[in-house]
């Protein structure tokens, strides 16, 4: 059986790509930096002129620095990217996914946190659809220690009080994920964040055929 194709846009390291794999797309990867230890196609371009077509859906995580809350904000000068890469994608008539942090100017179809796929990690992540797609998946549950999986591996004592241990380790089993640097994971979606919403793009795809 033939895969759908599935364009990756601002990739990094291939944690989305990998749960899209899971659920049985054939991804390419596009990021404007290189992607050594990307696990399938990659090109290294600029995902805002990338061409768009020949493709049966669209995945794309913007730079999300400019979008964090809690007074975390920089400047970075990527903001616009989010409305941008909208504008694009709704003008390619495949379905697609935007993916960023909450706070992101998105509308959030999809809520996920790594709790509610049994990983010891909270990375809270919102995906906009073009199918308005929903959540079945069961509320978050952060009544157990986490892996704190962001700046730069802590060490045994975590990266807070309670936390459990941050090292490169702990940091990929928490987010299962063997193949990416720390630098990378910092950045990654945990697969299953993507298995999930890939299992759900094949029921749209299906539907519409």
């Amino acid at each position: 059986m033939t895969r759908p194709r599935l364009l990756d846009l601002f990739c990094g390291a291939g944690g989305a790509a990998t749960g899209y794999h899971r659920a049985g797309f054939d991804v390419t990867g596009v990021d404007i930096n290189p992607q050594p230890r990307y696990p399938f196609t990659f090109i290294q371009a600029d995902a805002m002129t990338f061409p768009l077509d020949g493709y049966n859906a669209i995945h794309a995580s913007p730079p999300c620095q400019d979008h964090v809350r809690g007074g975390l904000q920089n400047d970075h000068g990527t903001g616009w990217m989010l409305a941008a890469i909208r504008d694009r994608l709704e003008g390619t008539g495949v379905p697609w996914i935007i993916e960023n942090v909450p706070g992101a100017p998105m509308r959030a179809d999809y809520r996920l946190c790594g709790s509610q796929f049994g990983l010891p990690v909270r990375r809270h992540r919102w995906f906009e659809t073009s199918w308005h797609g929903f959540s079945l998946v069961p509320p978050c549950d952060h009544s157990r220690p986490a892996v704190g999986v962001y700046g730069h591996p802590h060490g045994d004592s975590g990266a807070w009080r309670g936390m459990l241990p941050g090292t490169l380790e702990t940091w990929s089993a928490a987010m299962s994920i063997d193949w990416m640097t720390a630098p990378e994971l910092s950045q990654a979606l945990p697969p299953a964040y993507t298995g999930y919403i890939g299992r759900g793009l094949l029921e749209h795809l299906a539907a519409a055929a």
